[in-house]
């Protein structure tokens, strides 16, 4: 690539690119703005004393599919109340050991060692099962005993997965609890909540090719020291019908992205961040017929994936000094001008190289394909560049300009105003190039006409990319021991108008803007993915963020990634953050975010018998003699299914999980004979039952900062008084700001429960990862309001750590809809999710109108000033969701209550991204759709709509196969 690239291999720093096909037409020595295109030369031989820069960090290693249970357990039922502890019980103090317990087992490996050796207080003797998976050992209590506390101490020979029963027979067994990947050592259980005569470890599964053996096992009765205490719950109060929401304010604007000088001017500012390479080096080098390999398919022509690139990825320690801004100062609608120039002035926050921007994709070389450019433009001072050579960095660290102005309004350098200093560029030109015509196999390549350059036009799309060049002396004067070069996102500017999304034409998957018709979460739409990256495709900011504002995000998304216990970062290679240790309560279910939005995407939806359910949340409650919802006396508002102890950290069992029970299916039939077999999970706890309880996956979180930029109004006028003539109403749920106290319009959460981005990471934090935050300043909040207030206050995130998080989560992008063809090269098997067919899509299109699926999935919106980031206002964004209640009948019903939403209303489901839910999981890793994850296909969730939905559903499921495949590819497509 030139400049960027070219100042580097100049001074024997890059190595090689790998990884995306194609080379560069670089040359050592940038052109100026306006010249042809020049020939490939080769760089000048590097200095002497030029120190080798590290290679750009790759993605770390994908995580581990999730730990599921084998299903080798027939599906013993849950602990009746007659078992569990019996009410009243005196846990005032702590525990005492149970005795005269006789211990059997199923067969041994030898005759000596018996199931009574675990009862000898002796580590030298054991338990030895046989060679069986299915092998059990069985307590027996003499009578019905309490039981609270359970320790295991194995030998090598461990458990990897086995379930713990009780029985008041010895003949009829009952699930206490299951385990699911096993480590051996010391196992403990507590809160057992048992009252049984007999206790049997079940196994399922060994740990190792020998049987099971158990050094010794302990029981205590129940105690303050292994038992849950009792919760006062308050309930959480609702807004009476008649309530009119609080008018919404204007916030002041956190930072400007764009805005026009009083001339006609108009100025860009856009953030970056350092990537690990470009953006059209996918897993597999692809290359045109007749130059080079293509890797995309194999020896017999057949497709072929070795993996992903490393474009959308995040370096190690990208919230570290790895963000700078760009500044793009316009003129073309300025009056009079006819040919446009652009200035672009960069925003460090270290010393730099000049040089380090690219502008146009080299078209006119079949050799390059994953990464090539036409043109640097012009860099006003060119010692700045050469100074690189000698591993100079000449490029200070200037300040961020102020809102809505110049840095250098009328100074300028060079006589060019509006420019910072020498390493700032101008263009004014799309420079020479070679015209193309096809050769025999189709490829686009030079036929010997030479096209000069010319002048920027109005509307021309330019291809951008800055790059991160500094040394590591600069590096190390800012105490950052890290790389000291990277590459980062390739944008595509269009003149008089600013950035746009963009996808691929031939040739070369040159860039070009997205119809409008395509921009799914507006102009910030996330453009397409050609470095097959797509698990990451929930993560990247909106395309517009700001300079300072990419400093925000990135910020914002270490907290997502943290663990709220160790303060550790759950990708290799970040720094710890210590600000986290420890911030976690005692009982949780995921220690940081990502734990439960699978790469930002949805929960590991229920798939097996016995699958502990801590991806996703369980919410609970009781009714008191009014029959009014109010929290668990035991879980509270939802349950935490894992558990560390206060003192030593280490992972403990307190029998909070939540599992699969089994499923119920049910069939439906379509028109053509296709047979659908759906299937809803049902749920058991290791304690007590609740009397209701909801079973919540984790839904994406891209495009929320745009849906905080809905206006209430807007919200508020898509509410019917009366049905439609499909029985479509749609109702707003009305809740209290959990800190004011004032009535807000919900719109976050399976039942618009959470008005604002604040309150839903809060709620967030609380509920999933039981950390406090100045909304939720102690645990007791879990209880319900009523000791919910600052007379106490444990450590949690400060206010600047989650206006950190909810900004985060606000400035995710939402990805173009995928329903233009890009122009892979003839030969080159186009990314599945690229590989689309328009016809089809749109067809699909009119069919979800025409079946009324936009009654509620409202196709397009706008959204207003209602929001401090000036990215999220005025943009028209397709989300198609209303953001309303409705009730969704008696099979999706679960009868909790949250605010003014009852039991069988859900808000209307965001679709854009939908067609990404897979691939953002990953391999290995099931997710499922509908707010239990029930639904393991796009036609199993329109399949299951019911109440306002069965309308359109019926007319679904009338469909002929082609309409029905269309309708779907449309979905598919967002």
């Amino acid at each position: 690539m030139f400049s960027a690239v070219v100042a580097l291999s100049a001074a024997g720093t890059l190595v090689g690119c790998g990884g995306g096909g194609g080379g560069s037409a670089d040359a050592a020595n940038p052109p100026v703005s306006g010249s042809p295109a020049p020939a490939p030369a080769p760089a000048p031989a590097p200095a002497a004393s030029a120190p080798v820069g590290d290679e750009p960090e790759l993605p770390p290693p994908a995580p581990a599919p999730p730990t599921l249970p084998s299903g080798g357990d027939s599906g013993t039922p849950a602990v009746p109340p007659s078992l569990q502890s019996p009410s009243g019980l005196d846990i005032s103090k702590p525990g005492k050991a149970i005795t005269g317990i006789v211990a059997t087992s199923s067969a041994l490996e030898n005759n000596g060692d018996t199931a009574q050796k675990t009862l000898d207080g002796d580590l030298n003797t054991r338990w030895a099962s046989a060679f069986d998976d299915k092998a059990w050992i069985q307590f027996d209590f003499g009578a019905k005993t309490p039981i609270g506390y359970l320790k295991l101490v194995w030998q090598n020979a461990y458990g990897k997965e086995y379930a713990l029963q009780v029985s008041d027979d010895g003949q009829t067994w009952y699930q206490l609890r299951y385990v699911v990947g096993g480590k051996g050592g010391t196992e403990e259980f507590f809160n057992l909540n048992a009252n049984a005569r007999y206790l049997r470890l079940q196994g399922v599964a060994r740990g190792t090719q020998y049987g099971y053996s158990l050094l010794e096992v302990n029981f205590s009765s129940p105690g303050s020291d292994n038992t849950l205490p009792m919760l006062t719950a308050s309930a959480v109060p609702t807004p009476p019908a008649n309530s009119t929401p609080i008018a919404p304010t204007t916030p002041a604007t956190l930072e400007t992205t764009q805005f026009t000088l009083a001339d006609g001017t108009l100025v860009t500012r856009m953030g970056f961040v350092g990537r690990s390479r470009h953006g059209r080096e996918r897993g597999e080098d692809w290359n045109e017929i007749g130059f080079g390999p293509n890797d995309t398919v194999d020896a017999n022509g057949k497709p072929r994936d070795k993996g992903p690139g490393a474009y959308l990825n995040f370096i190690a320690n990208y919230f570290k000094n790895r963000t700078w801004g760009v500044e793009f100062i316009d003129n073309s609608r300025v009056a009079g001008v006819t040919k446009p120039t652009l200035i672009v002035n960069q925003y460090f926050q270290q010393a730099q190289r000049g040089g380090g921007h690219s502008f146009f994709r080299r078209i006119d070389d079949p050799n390059v394909t994953g990464y090539g450019w036409m043109s640097p433009g012009n860099l006003l001072d060119r010692t700045t560049y050469t100074d690189g050579f000698v591993d100079k960095t000449s490029c200070p660290i200037v300040p961020k300009p102020p809102q809505n102005a110049l840095l250098k309004p009328t100074t300028g350098y060079g006589g060019i105003i509006g420019a910072n200093d020498g390493c700032s560029v101008v263009l004014d030109n799309k420079p020479g190039h070679q015209d193309l015509s096809p050769n025999a196999n189709g490829v686009m390549v030079p036929n010997g006409v030479n096209i000069p350059s010319r002048p920027l036009q109005l509307g021309e799309a330019i291809e951008f990319t800055p790059s991160f060049f500094s040394s590591r002396a600069a590096m190390d004067a800012i105490q950052d021991s890290g790389n000291f070069r990277y590459y980062t996102n390739e944008v595509t500017y269009v003149v008089g108008s600013g950035l746009r999304p963009q996808y691929g034409v031939q040739p070369r998957l040159n860039n070009a803007a997205l119809p409008v018709e395509t921009l799914s979460g507006g102009t910030g739409s996330v453009s397409y993915d050609y470095a097959d990256n797509s698990t990451f495709m929930f993560q990247q900011p909106t395309l517009q963020i700001g300079m300072q504002n990419m400093q925000r995000f990135v910020e914002g998304r270490r907290w997502f990634h943290t663990n709220m216990w160790t303060g550790d970062h759950n990708e290799q290679g970040n720094d710890r953050n210590t600000d986290a240790v420890k911030l976690q309560g005692p009982r949780f279910n995921q220690t940081n975010c990502f734990g439960c939005h699978v790469n930002n995407g949805r929960s590991l939806a229920p798939q097996v018998l016995n699958q502990r359910l801590d991806t996703m949340a369980v919410r609970t409650a009781a009714l008191d003699g009014n029959g009014k919802q109010l929290p668990h006396p035991v879980y509270g508002e939802a349950v935490q299914m894992n558990a560390r102890s206060a003192t030593t950290g280490a992972m403990q069992d307190w029998g909070n999980g939540v599992r699969v029970a089994g499923f119920d299916t049910k069939n439906v039939t379509l028109a053509d004979g296709t047979v659908v077999t759906l299937s809803k999970p049902r749920i058991s706890f290791d304690g007590p039952t609740p009397t209701v309880y909801s079973l919540r996956s984790a839904q994406p979180v891209i495009g929320m900062g745009l849906l905080e930029a809905i206006p209430d109004a807007d919200i508020l006028s898509r509410v019917r008084a009366t049905p439609d003539a499909d029985g479509v109403k749609g109702q707003a749920n009305l809740v209290y700001d959990p800190e004011t106290g004032a009535v807000r319009v919900g719109r976050y959460g399976w039942k618009a429960a959470k008005f604002s981005l604040r309150h839903q990471t809060a709620n967030a934090l609380l509920l999933d990862m039981s950390v406090t935050s100045p909304v939720y300043p102690n645990r007791d909040c879990l209880a319900g309001p009523a000791q919910c207030n600052n007379k106490k206050v444990e450590k949690g995130v400060t206010e600047d750590e989650l206006t950190l998080l909810s900004r985060y989560v606000a400035f995710l992008g939402v990805p173009a809809q995928r329903s233009v063809v890009s122009g892979f090269p003839k030969g080159v098997t186009p990314l599945p999710y690229l590989d689309v067919d328009p016809v089809k899509i749109a067809s699909g299109a009119k069919l979800f109108d025409s079946i009324r699926c936009t009654a509620c999935h409202i196709a397009e919106m706008k959204t207003g000033l209602g929001t401090e980031l000036a990215e999220m206002r005025n943009q028209t964004i397709k989300p198609y969701t209303d953001l309303l209640l409705h009730d969704m009948g008696a099979d999706l019903a679960d009868n909790f209550s949250e605010s003014q939403a009852t039991g069988s209303q859900w808000r209307t489901s965001a679709l854009w991204g939908i067609g990404y839910t897979e691939r953002v999981a990953g391999a290995g890793v099931k997710v499922g759709y509908l707010h239990d994850g029930r639904a393991r296909t796009l036609t199993e969730a329109i399949l299951w709509h019911g109440g306002e939905g069965d309308a359109s559903r019926q007319r679904f499921v009338k469909m002929s196969t082609a309409d029905r495949e269309a309708l779907l590819a449309f979905l598919n497509s967002l």
